[in-house]
């Protein structure tokens, strides 16, 4: 018998159920893996408002691939904030990103803050955007324009 678990809210918003859990195949209704669906959506494929899941899709998205407004995940795919080992969107973040701005080991967009890259317009955007993040006073004061 294979691990599955699926459940859902009796409580609908717009159609959709609050949240919505779906996780491993479920042989006896041919499908290999569980897609939740839902405002909040938790599954090996989800897709909602907030999802999380291998396959993510949602307005906030977390997982492997994760693709939203904001996603984060191992690809993170996201219309204004992507976040993940390769991330592209507006902002990306990541080993790989590509963006408007982008910051990684290996960047490419308008402004970009990477190993070999070193905009100003970047560096201040990150600075005052994620002005918590410490290592950035690190990267400004190596920075060389």
């Amino acid at each position: 018998m294979a691990f599955k678990i699926r459940s859902e809210s009796a409580l609908k918003l717009a159609g959709l159920p609050l949240w919505s859990i779906a996780i491993g195949a479920d042989p006896a209704k041919g499908e290999k893996r569980g897609h939740a669906r839902g405002v909040v959506a938790l599954g090996d494929m989800a897709t909602g408002v907030f999802a999380a899941g291998g396959l993510a899709r949602g307005v906030v998205a977390f997982g492997g691939l994760a693709i939203g407004l904001a996603s984060f995940g191992g690809l993170g795919i996201g219309v204004v904030l992507a976040l993940g080992g390769a991330a592209a969107g507006g902002v990306a973040i990541g080993g790989g990103a590509a963006g408007v701005y982008a910051m990684g080991g290996g960047a490419v967009g308008t402004h970009v803050l990477s190993a070999t890259q070193c905009d100003a317009e970047a560096l201040d955007f990150f600075s005052r955007t994620f002005e918590w993040w410490q290592q950035l006073d690190v990267v400004a004061q190596n920075c060389v324009s």
